[in-house]
């Protein structure tokens, strides 16, 4: 089903009300929770890996790097907060309606890289926990995270707080194992302070510092956290808008501070366990988890080490499920199944895994984490500066436009990002051209690509800044309003009919108006089907559900100006089970629905609906081809 730029998780838009609660530590309660599913992405396994290589390499110089990264962190992800509680659109969504479709294309390809990259780190990382507790063989504990692409939909049905409690959990589990991990680990505190001094050694801690940063400012999260701050409904007003924008940046604030903290005890525990002991060449989380107990002598140490592990990957891999879910909806206006779409964004992380891990045995998992992590730093500027663009943007986002001096400090990190991978490509072609036998075919493969997406980033660069730039017109997620052409007959009193603002509605309105006539009474029915009505139901109040109002509201009023006796309704998540419980109520004698001519391959992508609605509804059903 395609879709345009209306609310991303529609399911759980708008589904926690935050206007009920009259007290400031009630209304903050209300609002927090995305900032902690955003969180969970900035302490996954890929972030150990990192955090392991740098401490066990450098010791305690690289804690300047997650500090300036959990800064960086904190002003983006605040920005992709505010874009998302003014415009009501995450960035996906506003990119789209920005940008030609070319542009959003080569976005949303960069971003499904990006997604890759951080799900394959939590398919090794959790295989790698499986390993260490259970001793399940790396290949096989990679194929069991297949099963987890089903406790999204499961969590799902629960509600958006459901959802966020258990992530809270689980950010509690990984907390708890740090910081006795600390205490067991006794690190140097003089030595600790000096790591906040900055410094790169050489050449080799460039590449971690790049990681570190890529593992900690996430590209994916800019995407989901501008959709989830979208399931808390305030008052629209400006003083309503003030208030849910600061205590977004109080919840986002606490939420990434956590992750600093996770972060800084991984690295901590790797400097006082393995660098000051001489093992600097630890990278490998298998080797880090053997070492543990030896080293600070408990058993305790590596077990609640792989539990944390575990919980980590588990956590991240939400994350993983929704991003993908809004990049597609938002840059290609195209929804697919769920569960079908999990289980792509897993199998994309799970081949190359499974290929290294056969290939090269499971000693190179380690270098796999951290390449993952300097592929998402690489996508980083394709996705910061649409969003620096968009939230500077004063005519769409008022007087709610970022400040001078965050656009400042907005671009100045934009730069540092950019600059950093720069080297770090231009170091790294130099590298494998110097060691090619044929440095020919790099010259016509690898250096085209690089050179496309330098002209790509200096477009979604420049572009806006050169002349005003005119938002287009986004199209609402089930499209617009058609012109109805009725012909008429009368058989049934009271009608039910589904429209889904196609082409197909004036045929369906049409059949079931010649069964009816201008006599009988008729039900427009739309189902609100999109990730946040599955979530979230009746309770979502996103753009998507406002625009389907709206659209129904025309149709019924267009409808009964020509004499017919018009009423709607509008329902949420699944059509299969949405639309049987709203005809089964309305007392309705005949349902008509237009079909849309979807065959095998199609039904498995897009789904069912007549079945599934024929089986469960009790009176007689009219499909209109």
């Amino acid at each position: 089903m395609k879709h345009g730029t209306g609310k991303s998780l529609e399911e759980v838009h708008a589904s926690v009300d935050t206007t009920t609660k009259n007290t400031f530590w009630k209304k903050l309660f209300a609002f927090m929770g995305p900032a902690y599913l955003i969180s969970v992405g900035y302490m996954d396994p890929g972030n150990w890996a990192t955090d392991i290589a740098g401490g066990s390499q450098f010791g305690y110089k690289l804690l300047w790097v997650l500090v300036m990264s959990n800064l960086m962190a904190l002003l983006l992800q605040s920005l992709s907060a505010r874009l998302g509680l003014v415009r009501g659109l995450d960035l996906a969504q506003a990119s789209r309606a920005t940008y030609p479709p070319i542009v959003n294309f080569c976005n949303w390809v960069l971003a499904e890289i990006a997604i890759a990259a951080c799900d394959l780190a939590e398919v090794i990382g959790m295989a790698i926990g499986l390993q260490l507790l259970f001793h399940i063989p790396l290949l096989a504990g990679v194929s069991i995270t297949v099963l987890d692409t089903l406790l999204i939909l499961v969590l799902q049905k629960h509600g958006i707080r459901k959802m966020e409690a258990f992530i809270l959990g689980l950010i509690a589990t990984i907390g708890v194992a740090f910081i006795a991990e600390l205490f067991f680990s006794k690190p140097d505190g003089a030595e600790l302070l000096k790591g906040f001094i900055p410094s790169l050694p050489n050449s080799d801690a460039l590449y971690i510092a790049i990681g570190i940063i890529g593992a900690t400012v996430m590209p994916h999260n800019l995407y989901l956290h501008s959709s989830l701050v979208q399931t808390r409904k305030f008052d629209r007003t400006p003083e309503g808008m003030r208030s849910a924008i600061k205590f977004n940046f109080i919840d986002t604030g606490i939420a990434l501070n956590i992750a600093l903290f996770v972060n800084a005890a991984i690295l901590i525990l790797a400097a006082s366990a393995f660098f000051a002991t001489g093992r600097f060449g630890v990278a490998e989380i298998q080797d880090a988890f053997k070492l543990l107990e030896n080293l600070l002598g408990t058993r305790l140490a590596p077990i609640l080490f792989a539990v944390a592990l575990i919980a980590a990957g588990q956590s991240s891999t939400l994350t993983g499920t929704l991003s993908g879910q809004i990049v597609m909806e938002g840059y290609l206006n195209l929804r697919i199944q769920p569960w079908l779409r999990r289980l792509i964004t897993r199998m994309i992380a799970i081949v190359p895994a499974f290929i290294v891990i056969y290939l090269f045995g499971e000693g190179a998992t380690g270098q796999l984490l951290i390449l993952s992590q300097v592929v998402l730093s690489l996508q980083l500027g394709f996705a910061i500066i649409p969003l620096i663009h968009l939230t500077s943007n004063k005519k769409q986002m008022g007087e709610f436009a970022s400040k001078l001096w965050m656009r400042i400090c907005a671009w100045i990190v934009a730069t540092v990002i950019v600059g950093l991978n720069a080297q770090l490509v231009y170091k790294t072609v130099l590298k494998w051209i110097a060691e090619a036998e044929h440095p020919f075919i790099l010259y016509v493969t690898v250096l085209p690509v690089i050179a496309a997406a330098i002209v790509l980033l200096l477009y979604i660069t420049l572009k806006p800044l050169m002349r005003k730039q005119k938002l287009k017109d986004g199209k609402v997620p089930d499209g617009a309003p058609q012109e109805l052409l009725i012909t008429t007959t009368a058989k049934y009193n009271r009608i039910a009919i589904t429209v889904d603002f196609s082409s197909s509605d004036s045929k369906a309105i049409s059949s079931a108006f010649a069964q009816g006539g201008k006599e009988a009474e008729y039900l427009l029915i739309h189902i609100v089907e999109t990730a946040g009505a599955r979530l979230m139901n009746q309770e979502i109040d996103d753009l998507e559900t406002v625009s389907d109002k709206l659209n129904l509201e025309k149709y019924k009023n267009e409808l009964n100006e020509k004499g017919y006796h018009v009423q709607t309704s509008l329902g949420f998540g699944n059509p299969k089970k949405s639309i049987p419980e709203i005809v089964n109520h309305c007392e309705c004698n005949l349902l008509v629905m237009g079909a849309h001519g979807h065959h095998t391959f199609k039904d498995i992508l897009f789904g069912t609906t007549m079945d599934a609605v024929r089986h469960n509804v009790k009176i007689p059903l009219l499909i209109v081809k």
